[in-house]
């Protein structure tokens, strides 16, 4: 078994010998390799030239791999970082810098103001301190609109290379199409729309689905997609009425070689142009997948989507997906498998889920699962991964039916989530490894605003705790108001918001927490609001084509 593993995840393991660190811009994967996990692993770091140490949340041992895994988030872009690991009466040090989120160009290929019919093909790349940058002429504004008559807008053939700022519109298939085993390309403040093939459901025969606006070949990697408009694809996902949803998706990567960061993005359509997924890709149940490992998805708002609004399956090694506003969709993250963990998902906002145009039941928030594959003979699980679920907040009414879908679950951890639903939170433990599901808010479907009253709904998408809530004190209660009495039989009243300071303290995820504790769920009072899609994006100035 270990040996099986070892050589399916062998283009991406560790170097033998040592600890490692792999880096995006905010976040760090950690690998130490240990002959026993007898002991917890525990993390501390700091940035390079400070003096106090934080604690990061402790990493987690696989038996298959001989290590253990884990990841500090919540770092400083171009930052070097000075990382101490200790299991037992072992440690070790470790230094490493997150990624810089600049991106130096090398050669810059200008594209002339106006209209192009013409497929663009990227053959040349650049270096990662020369990157080679594909943008409009200054003042201008590109467009490439091939009216259905090219598969692509954009074909991206070589590493290290920028696409920026470009309107790119009505591709046949895939809007940006990153070639097999690319590495490196950005594609950032584009505006993407109008592309794909008509679709329909998988039972009528359709079989061309997951027309993308930006799509992965397999064996890409190192992709970032950021601050982009995707919107209204030609076609359409059909809902479930008519069986799976099969159709267009803002964001595919098939097999990932990993180091993906998928931030800030506005993804949205009308219901009868939908998306399958919003992010997604493949292979689901293996040890690759999409976005496979050390990668984040982040800042996205995403909505119309009849079936994952995030598709994170396959290995989920060391992937984060946080801050997150999620709404009009089937399934909020969907991952299974984690056949490799651990996967983090935290401080999301969940709003509405619907099965069908018909139906507005929800689905669920977090779909699970996993599967055997055989591999030399030998029967396989890709469910073994760590899932850690902290902080996220599900809005109520018209949420999910369940918090989790009904498949099998090991090794899930839930912490100070805001989890009301109308029916499960929990699925059933289905042996061992077992899950860990603890100080969640949950609780049934109440309707009539009673969770709503819950939050304090600001000018945007913030959603901050109230101090009080409405609460129905059950029984009958007696009053005495001016001298005159009576009764009022399970009245509402105002109680105590029971999500502030009631938290339980995680290492590395709610640090600078305010009160007495932290807040469960997405938000905490007295922080800022959380930025989802592309015009929250730090830093945020207009592209090139909305110029006027």
């Amino acid at each position: 078994m270990l040996l099986i593993l070892m050589l399916l995840f062998a283009a991406n393991a560790l170097a033998a010998g040592g600890p490692r660190a792999v880096p995006t811009f905010e976040s760090i994967g950690l690998y130490y390799p240990l002959a026993s996990g007898s002991e917890p692993c525990t993390v501390r770091y700091r940035a390079a030239g400070k003096t106090e140490w934080r604690d990061g949340y402790p990493l987690v041992w696989d038996a298959r791999e001989k290590e253990c895994r884990g990841s500090l988030v919540g770092l400083i872009a171009d930052t070097a970082y000075e990382i101490e690991l200790r299991a037992g009466a072992g440690s070790a040090a470790i230094q490493a810098r997150t990624r810089g989120d600049r991106f130096p160009a090398g050669k810059v290929t200008r594209l002339p103001g106006g209209t192009t019919d013409k497929m663009i093909r990227i053959t040349e790349g650049g270096s990662a301190s020369a990157w080679h940058v594909v943008e409009p002429e200054p003042g201008t504004k590109f467009t490439s609109d091939v009216f259905n008559f090219a598969d692509n807008n954009i074909s991206v053939e070589a590493d290290f290379v920028v696409v920026r700022g470009l309107e790119l519109r009505n591709a046949a298939v895939h809007a940006i199409r990153v070639k097999a085993g690319v590495q490196n390309v950005v594609v950032e403040d584009c505006h993407i729309t109008g592309w794909g093939r008509i679709g329909g459901a998988r039972v009528w025969g359709v079989t061309g689905g997951s027309d993308s606006a930006v799509y992965a070949e397999a064996g890409a990697g190192g992709l970032v997609v950021q601050r982009n408009l995707i919107e209204y694809p030609r076609g359409g996902a059909n809902d479930w009425e008519s069986g799976h949803p099969s159709g267009p998706q803002a964001v595919t990567l098939i097999n990932s070689k990993g180091g993906n960061v998928i931030r800030y993005n506005t993804i949205r359509s009308t219901e009868d142009h939908g998306f399958n997924d919003g992010i997604g890709g493949g292979t689901n149940y293996g040890f690759e997948g999409s976005p496979n490992r050390d990668s984040d998805i982040y800042g996205n708002q995403i909505s119309n989507c009849w079936d994952d609004a995030i598709e994170s399956e396959g290995a989920n090694c060391n992937v984060r997906i946080w801050s997150n506003y999620i709404h009009h969709t089937f399934v909020h993250v969907a991952t299974a498998s984690t056949a490799m963990g651990p996967l983090y998902v935290f401080r999301n906002v969940f709003g509405e889920s619907r099965i069908s145009h018909q139906d507005s039941i929800g689905g669920m928030m977090i779909k699970t699962g996993m599967n055997y594959v055989t591999i030399n003979g030998e029967r396989v699980s890709t469910g073994l991964g760590h899932r850690f679920i902290f902080h996220n907040t599900a809005l109520q009414p018209g949420g999910a039916l369940d918090v989790f879908s009904s498949h099998e679950l090991h090794n899930a951890v839930t912490r100070n989530n805001i989890f009301y639903s109308r029916g499960r939170s929990y699925p059933a433990q289905r042996g061992e490894p077992a899950n860990d599901f603890k100080n969640d808010l949950t609780g049934g479907y109440l309707g009539g605003g009673f969770v709503r009253s819950m939050f304090l709904a600001g000018s945007g998408l913030e959603w901050f705790l109230a101090p009080t809530m409405n609460k129905i004190q059950w029984g009958r209660v007696e009053y005495d108001k001016g001298g005159q009495k009576f009764a009022i039989t399970d009245p509402m009243v105002a109680a105590r918001n029971p999500a502030i300071d009631a938290g339980v303290r995680l290492a590395g995820f709610n640090d600078g927490f305010a009160g007495q504790g932290p807040d469960i769920g997405a938000y905490e009072t007295g922080l800022p609001p959380l930025r989802f899609g592309r015009e929250m994006a730090p830093g945020f100035q207009r592209a090139p084509w909305e110029l006027r």
